[in-house]
């Protein structure tokens, strides 16, 4: 019985693929597939690990044979899941292997934020000693303050543990309820979204890019936030109405942000970067290697789950 083959696009760990390789038929060669290689050989192919570009309607179209497509990493909006469906194709995630690497980065922006690091590394940078004696220059401690968390998933949830144990108390707004059990130990109070936005000291933002979550974060949401709150977003610059995040910012509705996420990937407006009360980093939430290798194997076991054992797992477009 010939094996499945098997098309990975992308820059993905080698050291991931092992087993993946052991079990069917890889072709992994970034240096060659652009996206019209991809297009032109894509119908050769029963299983598609995605990274670096779109699975839109042509690119579904071109896999003829396709059974499934898992991406590399826990976001899907760059594939079209509804059309795979209807075309009989099988769409997973990896929502495993990025869940406490994109927790730490989360953690890290949320810190480097209220504290102020952008702002002292720059100006001790131009050979200034900040007076922090003086309110202006002064950062903000979490212990008391009120975390809320949007999108209550297992990122979400990592980032609510971690929070919890600098002292803050956590609100959160989901789809749904959590379980009983996740609030008793996060000690955590469901809120509708408006307060949400007008209870939260920080408020990080943790939901998938969809139609329903597309810019809820607005001009409307900025003036309910305090004026002393924080926005932290490593989930989808969709979520939030940069441009209205902009003149938060500049006017002083909101404290600061931390962004590891933009609008328009890798376009970073201007304005964002010349804010010192911003800080910015480049979509890298799972930017470690023992995430991507994790991520690699994770994938691989989505593909081998459906492909080998008739088992999907980790499926979004049921």
């Amino acid at each position: 019985m010939a094996k499945a083959k098997i098309l990975v696009t992308g820059l993905v760990p080698d050291q991931g693929l092992n087993e993946l390789k052991q079990t069917f038929e890889v072709f992994h060669e970034p240096e060659i597939e652009t996206r019209q290689w991809i297009l032109a050989h894509l119908g050769e192919y029963d299983g598609l690990l995605l990274a670096g570009t779109r699975a839109d309607r042509e690119l579904i179209d071109a896999g003829r044979r396709l059974k499934i497509i898992t991406t590399f990493g826990v976001g899907f909006d760059h594939v079209d899941i509804d059309y795979a469906k209807q075309r009989g194709i099988i769409v997973t995630n990896c929502p495993q292997s990025v869940r406490v690497p994109t927790a730490e980065l989360t953690l890290t922006l949320l810190l480097a934020t209220v504290r102020r690091l952008h702002f002292y590394d720059h100006e001790l940078r131009l050979g200034n000693w900040v007076n922090v004696a003086q309110p202006a220059n002064m950062g903000t401690s979490l212990q008391g303050k009120t975390l809320g968390v949007y999108g209550m998933g297992r990122i979400g949830a990592t980032v609510a543990r971690f929070c919890r144990m600098l002292g803050m108390q956590i609100i959160y707004n989901n789809r749904h309820r959590v379980a009983p059990e996740l609030e008793a130990e996060l000690a955590a109070r469901y809120v509708d979204f408006t307060t949400l936005v007008k209870e939260a000291d920080v408020l990080t933002l943790h939901a998938p890019a969809t139609p329903a979550t597309t810019a809820v974060f607005d001009a409307v949401a900025f003036e309910q936030m305090k004026d002393s709150a924080y926005l932290i977003n490593t989930a989808r610059g969709a979520l939030v109405n940069q441009d209205d995040l902009i003149q938060a910012l500049e006017e002083h509705q909101i404290a600061g942000a931390g962004l590891d996420v933009f609008e328009d990937e890798p376009v970073v407006p201007e304005a964002l970067t010349k804010l010192d009360n911003v800080v910015l980093s480049p979509h890298v939430g799972s930017g470690t290697m023992d995430a991507r290798v994790a991520m690699a194997h994770e994938a691989a076991n989505n593909l081998i789950a459906c492909l080998r054992d008739g088992r999907p797992v980790n499926q979004v477009n049921k």
